[in-house]
This record gives structure tokens, C-alpha cells and sequence, in this order.
């Protein structure tokens, strides 16, 4: 690692913001020093330092909400770090996703373009679900219920979305075909496999 890119304030320290890698969403903000950096390098997974308590600490040491890092970058400035992350859990000590969850202006969904990382996006909610249940939630429901119902469902859903293709109502496939996609998506993360799993198999097979 160059640290001479790196500018560390009269602290020893540097900001360093932690970025899904799969959504693009900003997790949290912390700081990190020279030492925090060589151990983030050295053991993959992010460590930062706390300035209250003047200590190095190992992002979800005791929570087990860790963060491997995949890669870190600097600013134009070299002020401020990029670290792009794999986040096992909540990255905010509150139990939210993301520590940025208070709108000062909040944006207008229907003015955002659409993501390519939308199936990721819905994965996340319904991890969340699963660690923060809602009552009347239907993602909760089917969790609950377990994998044979989920799969009963996918097969339910894969069933509507060919009888709408063969019907030629291109509305009506892309609304089942939204349907099937979501309950594959809770049918992959009850049996613990990820987006990312999906797309590295993908990959494989190009």
C-alpha cells in the first residue's frame, strides 16, 4: 500500500468512507490511521480508529457485522478514503443498514433513475426482515414458513410468468416476472446464497 498518496491530518488520521460494494450504498463514515490501514491491508477485513477512545478497532469485532474489503481508494486530494466493502449485516450500530438514514432533504423516489442494482437493493431488505421483523410483513411470513413453502412459491410464480409469456402480454410478464424474481430472492438467502454468488457463477460460465 502507498501511504504517500494518503494526506492524514495533524492526527495521524484520515476519513474513510465504506461503500457496498454490491448496491453502491454508502454504509458509514470512520476514521483511519497508518496502523489501521496496514491492518486492513493485512487481514482484508476493515479496521478503524476510534478518536474517543484512542484505539484501533475491528469493524464488527463483537457484533459480527464485519466488513471484508475489497479494494480502497483515494480522493483527488488524497484527504479522504473510498473503501469498497462486503457487509455482513447492518453496518450502523443503531441495527439500520446504512448509518445515513436522516433525510435532510429527502429525494424524491420518483425522480431517482433506475439501478441496475436493484435485485441486490431487495436482498438487503430482506435481510433486514430476517434480523429486524416486521409484524404483517409478507417477506417475514414466508421466512417463517420455510423453505417448502418458499419453493412452492417460486414454482407458483415461474408457472404465472410462462402462462403470461405465452399469452404475449408483455405488461403482465414483466409484472410476474418481478414476482418470481423476488421470491427467488428470499428462496436464495434462505439457503444462504448471495447476488453475488449468483453473478460470480454467471461470470464462470461466460
Amino acid at each position: 500500500m502507498d501511504l504517500s498518496k494518503v494526506k492524514f491530518n495533524e492526527q495521524g488520521l484520515v476519513p474513510a468512507i465504506a461503500q457496498d460494494a454490491a448496491t453502491g450504498e454508502v454504509l458509514m463514515m470512520a476514521w483511519m490511521n497508518a496502523e489501521s490501514l496496514r491492518l486492513t491491508e493485512e487481514t482484508g477485513y476493515a479496521t478503524y480508529f476510534s478518536r474517543s477512545r484512542q484505539q484501533l478497532w475491528k469493524k464488527g469485532e463483537t457484533s459480527g457485522h464485519v466488513q471484508r474489503v475489497l479494494g480502497i481508494k483515494a480522493d483527488c486530494d488524497g484527504d479522504t478514503l473510498l473503501l469498497t466493502v462486503e457487509q455482513t449485516g447492518p453496518a450502523c450500530h443503531t441495527g439500520a443498514r446504512s448509518c445515513f438514514f436522516n433525510d435532510l432533504i429527502p429525494a424524491d423516489e420518483d425522480e431517482l433513475p433506475a439501478s441496475s442494482h436493484i435485485l441486490e437493493k431487495v436482498y438487503a431488505v430482506i435481510e433486514d426482515r430476517k434480523a429486524h421483523p416486521q409484524e404483517g410483513s409478507y417477506t417475514n411470513y414466508l421466512l417463517d414458513k420455510g423453505v417448502e413453502k418458499i419453493c412452492k412459491k417460486v414454482g407458483e410464480e415461474a408457472s404465472e410468468a410462462i402462462i403470461a409469456a405465452m399469452k404475449g402480454d408483455r405488461e403482465e410478464v414483466t409484472y410476474e416476472a418481478a414476482d418470481l424474481m423476488y421470491h427467488l430472492l428470499v428462496l436464495c438467502f434462505d439457503r444462504g446464497v448471495t447476488p453475488a454468488d449468483i453473478w460470480a457463477e454467471l461470470q464462470r460460465r461466460r
